[in-house]
């Protein structure tokens, strides 16, 4: 719309339009431009076709086309329009301002193309029209000119715009000034692209500008004139018009640096250092102390004058605020390559080369040649490896002699010697004569070890480089490693000449420094070139680490320091590890030991595996007592060392300082083995000697002896090597003292002959306890004789003496100990003389002086009181002082001394025990607490037998057993348990003490330690033998006779008996026992009347009678037994044990009524207790067996159980009853037997027995259950008891259940063929039973017979089961159950046999004998009538089930009568289900099964009885009863095999009656409990569905 207006003006202005010549041509125009302006752009394209109908080159209808099309996207068209408008009217704006719009609105790549072309004609326009316009216009020009860079043109637009406002008139300067400076704008940015024209042209703004601005100075003035200088110094050409900017601008801005900073960069890259520019660079620093390009500038005029350290600086400082300068890197890498830091010239040099990406190529280039060189210089593999690939980079590389010859240099680092030939080869063959490549020809040579070759390369090349401080120094080098002489005579020189030639190359003064040390001995010089070497180079480990030791040889520590603290300052974690090294040394040996922990930590972060260091931290960690983290160090050493026997031996020394003295023998006994090491050996000495000890402490005595003999045997090699140690001779000394503690008969050690003095001298010699003790006093003697004036090896040898007189007195009562004694206090005396303010001294002076044979009691005291006063603190001191006043009678000052001990250390046991005997002195309650206490603490004679005494006294008083005290000292404390081990710990010790021994085997006894007491009371008798204590040797004697009754040595108790008085009733009875054990029945009973003479209580009476009761039955008498027991039992007291005699009595004779009765009397004693209960149980159970309640044995042990719930001995009770006589409940008995064997431990095994059998009888399988079933819990069983037979059998039983349950499913059983292993096992195991256990034995054996052959038959191997059965009977011809076994495996091999079908009458005959000769055994007639059912006598068979029926009614076989009727009813069911029974055989199903299930509940017998009712009346609602009360009745506890037969013949029964909806419930019970038999059947009943 704006543009129609704008076109209306227009013509009317200018008077362009055309007036038409008709009415339709205005009109049309007009209805065109209101279709415009209301946006009807189609209806303006029909308008305007109309005008031009009428008027072809109308301009205002194209010019309005073109905006109609350019508004509909059609951008053609539009140009097309406004094209023919341009060319119809050329000057007319319109069409040219329409063109321009639709350009600038498109993107297409033609239109912008033209789009300039548009922009210029419409400014040729605008210059005469609209100054305005043709101003943007213009840029808009510019603009696109700018993104094409096409920088000439908008300079040349720019200059004519400027040219036309300058033909303006009364156009102000400032507005002219803005227009240069938005040219200068416009194009200095791009300066390094424009061509010569357009740079003048930018040079001409910026002077026209700076000429045109009046306020001089001002900030204007100066920002322009910094552009202006920027831009002069992009233009190389410029530089004498720089320079004259650069001044002028200064002239005016003096303090402004930028002018000279432009100057600095000039001269940097153009590398002028001359007079004018390091003026320039130091005006430039005095300006901005902090510009780079100052000091860049002058680094690289120190780096020409070869001030390289200054450079380095320089440039240094110039990089921190240009990090990416390329001139600044590479002058650095420069620099530092002058003075061989190889490394850091490498480093800056990548710097360098990531600051050059983008830039120039000359540049990359010449970094990657300072890296080349530089990596290579450094001497390292894989900077080598670094340097080769740099190779490929370097352009021409090939024909530059410098780069190949770093090339070889590269290869010979990495040891590729024949590439570094081929280099060397191609560079001489190329460039001839050239010095890189005699040099590397020479190191090529010296890496040969061809001295003279390369000798002769190197002076080649000097010659041709006589200025080459490298090349002397590599000369140098060349002959100091070409040995001593001639290192003397020239490396020298040439080594001082390259140092001339090159101050900053650090290698050379190193090696010089090797030669002023080790040729020259100057060590002051060593020392200043070492330092010289490490000024220069201060990675250079070797001479700083040279500098610092000569240093501090020389006594220089403050300078060592200074170098080292430097060092380890600017070190950065993993390196200076020598620095770290050496510092941390010198603190460990001026004491600062967390300081040099700290340095050699550091250390070791450089190299883990310096195995030195670990050993210096190692030490550093011992002396701050840092043990741990010692022992961790030394092991780490040890590790990396495995020869070093320093670390092994610090470990070893730590572990003995630890108390791990065990470990730290086994450590020294490993350096041994490389060397006797005589710190080793003396270690080792005093680990035996600690573990020896410790082991009398412990009162092992014999291994106390074994070590104190190992000690003296490495200590005497010790002394062999250095007899001249003091201590190797007290630790000998202390050795042989130290069997002072242990039996005589015990110490019996082996000493080398050399040693004790004894020939021949090269071998060892049995020495007893005083033969040691008298050569530990040789020992210290020795000792003494190098150290006269130790008092504690005076104080050592007077205990010894102390120790030999106690031995005199107690095992060798002949001889007089007081000469022993008196050298013992004169040695303690003179210990004291030596130091006098030694407690211990004072205290072994106490000891010796209340000994007897001195008593010197005044003296005691008086020296316990002074060691009281040397250490306040001194327990043994306070503890000896009460004992002597305890000695003396004084309790109340006693006690104060005990006291005092015990506050000072409440673990000291004399002190306790000094306690107990005065509390037992004056009779208190008290000491039976104490005494405990002693052992509690730990282990003393004195303590062990007061309390073991204590025990003992109260065990023997049989009145207070009901009493607090008793129950708490010795129940609750366990006070026997404890007594008895004290005692025992005693007697090993001490073996001449008779009232131990009797203690300790009535203790024994008391714990059923038979073997034990037996020993103990042995020992007691040998002991008091001949002695006039009879009332001890009696009491011995008694307590022997029992603990051998005991033990079952019948005959010896029989003599030992007889040789007491036999005045006491224990005696007699004792006598009388033993003599029933071992069958002389009337001495027995002669003893027992003696007995019941002496006997004093009714109770004690009764005991007796009951036990000739027992006699007399043993010798047949039932009628004098029973009239005995009647005896007992009318007895004012009468005792449990004697009903139960009388009630077994009945029971075994089947006397039901006296059994009965006597089960009645012992009901009315109440409830019994401990192992009463489960005899009791047993009887009743026995009873009720015996009456034929067999239901009733279960629920009185179930009662019995129920009253004494945590009584295992029931639960396992329990669980052997129930297979026997409640089978349906085995279940229950597997629980009860688990229960049993969690809650004891002694019943566990025999009742986990117990549960595997009721799993048996509950046919538990592994195939129902994986865990949990019979073979596993059997298995387990004979793991804990494999010495049981009967965990053998019910293996052997377990695996039978597991093949047959294969055979049924129909699977491969896998426990097959090992039948005759566990019959051979159950054989071996029995063979050692005796008595009722051997006839049960044998009975097992049997039971093991018949199963072998079952297992062979269901297996088939019919001839293995024969031959087994002839094997037995060939060794026992009348075995009946034998012989019956083998007519069954021939009758069952003829039946299975072609002819089996009918078997001869006469072989039935022989069966029917075969099982009568076995009337004992209802299985026999089990499997009679089943031989007589296979051949159809039906009638037969019902009478052989009969007979065993019968049979096992007498027996009370109840297991055995429950499976007779059951078989009966199965075989009269046969005929009633195949419909020809008669009323005879459903009369017995039905008798049969009611006298099954008034046994018990039956799930067999009620399927008998559902099956029964189904044969006579299938359709009947009382046979669906039936049968439905076995299918979901699920408490009856019956098999899935019974239910599915019962589900069977259900669905049989509805499908006669076509119950669908009930046909759907069993389908969806058979289905839940995985019966596909019967769904497959009810597919065949219903195919339909």
């Amino acid at each position: 719309m704006r543009q129609i207006l704008l076109a209306e003006w227009k013509a009317t202005k200018f008077g362009l339009q055309r007036i038409m010549s008709s009415k339709e041509v205005k009109a049309e125009l007009k209805n065109a431009r209101e279709a415009i302006k209301n946006k009807e752009f189609k209806e303006a394209l029909k308008h305007c076709k109309a005008v031009l109908k009428l008027e072809k080159n109308n301009y205002n209808a194209w010019v309005f086309i073109g905006v109609a099309a350019t508004e509909l996207q059609q951008p053609d068209q539009a140009q097309t329009a406004y094209r023919k408008a341009s060319e119809l009217e050329p000057e007319q704006l319109l069409a040219w301002q329409g063109l321009a719009n639709l350009y600038e609105k498109s993107d297409q790549a033609d239109f912008k193309a033209e789009l300039p072309k548009i922009y210029q004609k419409l400014i040729t326009l605008y210059e005469t029209s609209d100054k305005a316009k043709c101003f943007e216009v213009t840029k808009k020009l510019v603009e696109i000119y700018q993104s094409e860079k096409n920088y000439l043109q908008v300079a040349r637009v720019w200059r004519r715009l400027i040219q036309v406002k300058e033909d303006e008139e009364g156009l102000e300067d400032a507005e002219l000034l803005e227009l240069w400076k938005e040219m200068t704008r416009l194009l200095q940015d791009t300066v390094d692209d424009q061509d010569n024209e357009t740079q003048q042209h930018l040079i001409s703004a910026f002077e026209r500008a700076l000429q045109m601005t009046v306020d001089v100075p001002s900030e204007a003035h100066r920002s322009l004139s910094q552009d202006y200088i920027k831009c002069l110094s992009k233009l190389p050409h410029e530089v004498a018009k720089l320079k004259e900017v650069c001044d002028a601008t200064l002239s005016h801005y003096p303090t402004h640096p930028y002018p000279l900073e432009a100057l600095s960069e000039h001269y940097i890259q153009t590398g002028d250092c001359s007079e004018e520019a390091v003026s320039c660079f130091k005006r430039l620093l005095e300006l901005d102390p902090n510009n780079s390009y100052a000091h860049f500038g002058l680094g690289i005029k120190a780096c020409q004058d070869k001030k390289y350290e200054d450079a380095i600086k320089n440039i240094g400082l110039g990089l921190k605020r240009m990090r990416f300068s390329i001139i600044g890197w590479y002058n650095l890498a420069l620099a530092q390559l002058k003075m061989h830091k190889y490394s850091d010239s490498a480093i800056s040099s990548s710097q360098g080369l990531k600051s050059s990406v983008g830039n120039a190529d000359d540049w990359t280039q010449k970094l990657l040649r300072l890296k080349l060189e530089a990596l290579v210089k450094t001497g390292r593999e894989q900077d080598a490896d670094e340097a080769l690939q740099i190779l490929a980079l370097i352009s021409d590389a090939k024909n530059d002699p410098v780069v190949l010859a770093l090339k070889g240099r590269a290869y010979l680092e990495k040891g590729q010697t024949e590439e570094a030939f081929q280099v060397s080869t191609e560079l001489l063959s190329s460039h001839p004569g050239s010095v890189d490549g005699l040099t590397l020809k020479a190191l090529l040579h010296v890496a040969k070890e061809q001295h003279k070759q390369a000798e002769e390369s190197f002076l080649e090349a000097l010659s041709r480089s006589p200025d080459s401080g490298e090349l002397f120094f590599l000369l140098g080098s060349l002959y100091w490693n070409m040995g001593e002489e001639i290192r003397r005579d020239r490396s020298k020189t040439h080594l001082l000449k390259a140092a001339k030639l090159d101050p900053y190359l650090g290698s050379v003064f190193r090696l010089l420094g090797h030669y002023y040390r080790e040729v020259a001995k100057d060590q002051g010089r060593a020392r200043g070139c070492y330092k010289r070497a490490f000024e220069l180079d201060p990675s250079d480990a070797e001479a700083g680490a040279a500098a610092v030791d000569l240093s501090m040889e020389q006594g220089d520590m403050d300078s060592a320091l200074t170098v080292l603290q430097s060092v380890t300052e600017r070190a950065t974690p993993g390196s200076a590890k020598w620095a770290w090294m050496r510092r941390g040394l010198y603190h460990l040996k001026i004491g600062q030991h967390q300081q040099a922990i700290a340095d050699l930590q550091a250390a070791l972060r450089a190299d883990p595996q310096d195995w030195v260091c670990w050993e210096c931290l190692g030490e550093a960690y011992l002396n701050r007592r840092s043990f741990t983290a010692a022992l961790k160090a030394f092991d780490k050493a040890h590790v990396l060392q495995p020869t070093s026997i320093y670390s092994l031996y610090q470990t070893a020394a730590i572990k003995q300082i630890l108390g791990r003295f065990k470990e730290a023998a086994a450590e020294y006994k490993q350096i041994l083995e490389k060397e006797d090491y005589v710190p080793a050996l003396k270690g080792l000495g005093e680990c035996l000697l600690a573990l020896a000890k410790s082991a009398l402490d412990d009162y092992l005595d014999g291994r106390a002896v074994d070590l104190i003999q190992n000690a003296i045997h490495y200590l005497f090699r010790a002394v062999k090597q250095r007899p001249d140690l003091s201590c190797l001779w007290k630790l000998l000394g202390d050795s042989c003292t130290a069997s002072r503690t242990v039996s005589p008969n015990r110490a019996k050690v082996l000493v080398p002959g050399a040693l004790c003095g004894m020939d021949p001298s090269d071998q060892k010699h049995t020495l007893d306890q005083r033969q040691l003790l008298t050569l530990g006093e040789r020992c210290f003697g020795r000792a003494l004789k190098l150290m006269p004036e130790a008092p504690s090896l005076w104080c050592d040898l007077g205990l010894n003496y102390y120790h030999q007189s106690r031995l005199l007195s107690s095992h060798y009562p002949e001889e007089d100990p007081q000469a022993l004694l008196e050298k013992a206090l004169q040695c303690v005396k003179k210990a004291i003389m030596l130091d006098s303010a030694n407690h211990t001294y004072w205290n072994a002076l106490g000891v010796v002086a209340m000994t007897k044979g001195i008593e010197n009691f005044a003296l005691a005291q008086h020296s316990f009181i002074k060691s009281v006063k040397a250490e306040p603190n001194n327990v043994v001191a306070w503890t000896n002082l009460g004992a002597l006043y305890l000695k003396k009678g004084n309790i109340e000052l006693s006690h104060e001394a005990f006291k005092i001990a015990q506050s000072l250390e409440p673990l000291y046991v004399n002190c306790w025990i000094g306690q107990a005997l005065i509390a037992e002195t004056v009779g208190s309650y008290d000491t039976m607490d104490l005494f405990r206490h002693t052992t509690e603490l730990s282990t003393h004679t004195e303590g062990v037998k007061g309390y073991a005494y204590c025990v003992c006294s109260t065990l023997l008083d049989r009145s207070n057993r009901d009493s607090e005290l008793y129950l708490y000292n010795i129940v609750q404390m366990n006070a026997v348990s404890a007594a008895q081990v004290a005692l025992s710990k005693y007697t090993e010790r001490i073996q001449t003490d008779p009232d131990a021994f009797i203690m300790l085997g009535y203790l024994n006894t008391h714990l059923q330690l038979r073997k034990q007491a037996t020993e103990a009371y042995h020992r007691a008798v040998e002991l008091l033998q001949g002695s006039l204590h009879t009332d001890k040797l009696s009491f011995a004697l008694r307590g022997y006779g029992r603990a051998l009754s005991d033990d079952g040595q019948w005959e010896e108790a029989v003599r030992i008996y007889c040789s007491t008085p036999l005045e006491e009733l224990h005696d007699l009875i004792g006598l009388a026992l033993a003599c029933f054990r071992i069958g002389r029945l009337p001495e027995s009973i002669q003893a027992y009347e003696k007995a019941l003479v002496v006997a004093s209580t009714e109770k004690e009476k009764a005991y007796i009678l009951t036990a000739l009761a027992l006699i007399q039955h043993k010798l047949g008498s039932m009628d004098h037994a029973k009239t005995l027991l009647f005896k007992c039992s009318m007895l004012k007291e009468p005792v449990q044990e004697s009903l139960q005699c009388l009630c077994a009595l009945g029971l075994v004779h089947g006397d039901v009524t006296l059994a009965s009765a006597t089960v009645t009397e012992l009901l009315k004693l109440g409830e019994p207790a401990g192992s009463a209960v489960e005899d009791r149980c047993l009887l009743t159970c026995t009873l009720l067996a015996l009456q034929g309640n067999f239901s009733g044995v279960h629920r009185e042990a179930s009662r019995a159980i129920h009253r004494n719930p945590g009584n295992p001995s029931l639960w396992a009770l329990l669980s052997r009853l129930v297979p026997q006589y409640c089978p349906n409940k085995a279940d229950g008995g597997a629980v009860a037997g688990n229960v049993a064997c969690q809650a004891s431990l002694t019943l566990g095994k025999r009742a986990l027995l117990y549960s595997g059998v009721n799993q048996l009888a509950s046919g538990r399988h592994s195939g129902e259950d994986r865990r949990h079933n019979a073979l596993k819990t059997i298995q387990r069983a004979v793991l804990l008891c494999p010495d049981d037979p009967a965990g053998w059998a019910g293996l052997m039983a377990a695996c039978h259940t597991e093949n047959t349950a294969c055979f049924l499913t129909g699977s491969t059983p896998h426990r097959e063929d090992l039948e005759r292993a566990h019959m051979a096992l159950v054989s071996e195991k029995v063979k050692g039973l005796q008595g009722e256990d051997g006839l049960l034995a044998q009975a097992l054996e049997g039971w093991v017979l018949q199963q072998a052959v079952t297992g062979l038959k269901l297996s088939g191997q019919y001839d293995q089961a024969e031959a087994l059965c002839s094997q037995v009977l060939s060794v026992s011809p009348e075995h009946p159950v034998v012989f019956l076994m083998l007519r069954q495996v021939q009758c069952e091999r003829l039946l299975l046999s072609e002819a089996g079908s009918c078997i001869p009458p006469a072989v039935l005959d022989q069966l029917s004998a075969a099982v009568m000769a076995n009337h004992t055994s209802v299985a026999a007639w089990h499997w009679l009538a089943e031989v007589y059912r296979s051949q159809g006598l039906l009638a037969q068979a019902s009478v052989a089930y009969k007979q065993s029926l019968q049979l096992a009614s007498q027996l009370g076989d109840h297991s055995g009568k429950m499976s007779s009727l059951l078989r009966l009813s199965l075989l009269a069911l046969t005929p009633c289900l195949a419909g020809v029974g008669v009323s005879d055989w459903k009369d017995l199903v039905s008798e049969a099964t009611g006298e099954v299930l008034k046994m018990s509940k039956s799930p067999v017998a009620l399927l008998f009885q559902a099956l029964l009712q189904f044969s006579v009346k299938m359709g009947a609602r009382e046979t669906r009863r039936l049968l439905e009360r076995i299918v979901y009745a699920s408490a009856l506890g019956g098999s899935e095999t019974i239910a599915s037969v019962a589900r069977w013949y259900l669905l049989r029964h509805l499908h006669a009656k076509d119950d669908l909806e009930l046909i759907d419930t069993l389908l969806v019970k058979a289905t839940a409990a995985g019966d596909s038999r019967l769904v497959d059947f009810h597919r065949r009943l219903y195919p339909s569905s």
